[in-house]
């Protein structure tokens, strides 16, 4: 049975991950942590002997997983400390710079533990970049759009990055549309010549699209999320498997 921690429990997030654990018979929801925790576990509708915590350097506490749906602010510190600590990380909190990144893949390369940072546990979403990159070996003029809901705290999102990251990999450095812009930023942030929107509306929750243009045609990919619960099928496959890697990985395509 996997012991979990799950970090960003009073997030939408979080009560998704609380629900998705409560109905794994393998999974034992054994802490929580939020820096505004302050009531007992009771208070907050789990089990009296789930420990609650809102510092770090207050959990002593024997488990497997540390589980992170937190903020881009702390996701460094927090993945840090779930290493240091000898809990495999499952981070689908984004945020994390490449620089940040490298430092934590080098931390549990040198503590020989495996994790995982996805930055979609959306199944259609993993399709989508792997469809993508194929795509974008023969359609190089490519602009990427991500749609989310209006709080999310991070622009562009993990996913469309990732997305640009996949698809720079295979195609020439080139950057296309090179109109002049009349309204300062109107055309979007640049990864190498890719174009990246966001758009931040109400009543979205996780959705992208990518367009290629060629002469005479056009292909355009698109995958959404309706409902946060989408993303706990991944969640679970990302727990149960974290503990064959050997270090911390990035994407949830490694482990399908």
């Amino acid at each position: 049975m996997a012991k979990i921690i799950l970090a960003g429990f009073k997030g939408s997030m979080g009560q998704k991950a609380l629900k998705m654990i409560a109905d794994t018979p393998e999974f034992d929801l054994v802490g929580v942590y939020s820096p505004s925790a302050d009531q007992s576990a009771a208070s907050y509708g789990l089990a009296e002997e789930v420990a609650v915590f809102n510092q770090l350097d207050q959990i002593k506490l024997a488990a497997d997983i540390w589980l992170d749906f937190t903020t881009p602010s702390a996701v460094y510190q927090n993945t840090r400390f779930a290493i240091e600590h000898g809990l495999h990380p499952v981070v689908g909190t984004t945020g994390l710079s490449d620089e940040q990144e490298q430092e934590l893949i080098e931390l549990s390369q040198k503590q020989g533990l495996g994790g995982l940072i996805a930055p979609n546990f959306g199944l259609s979403a993993v399709l989508l970049m792997q469809f993508v990159q194929k795509a974008a070996q023969y359609f190089p003029d490519v602009e990427i759009i991500e749609m989310h809901h209006e709080d999310k705290k991070d622009a562009p999102s993990g996913t469309a990055l990732m997305t640009a990251k996949m698809i720079d990999e295979v195609r020439p450095e080139h950057e296309q549309g090179h109109s002049k812009e009349t309204l300062a930023g109107v055309r979007g942030g640049d990864y190498h010549g890719i174009r990246v929107h966001a758009v931040r509306l109400p009543g979205y929750i996780a959705h992208e699209e990518v367009l290629f243009g060629g002469p005479g045609e056009g292909l355009t990919i698109r995958q959404d999320s309706f409902d946060r619960a989408s993303f706990m099928q991944g969640v679970k496959l990302a727990i149960n498997k974290v503990s064959q890697l050997h270090e911390l990985t990035i994407g949830l395509e490694k482990i399908l």
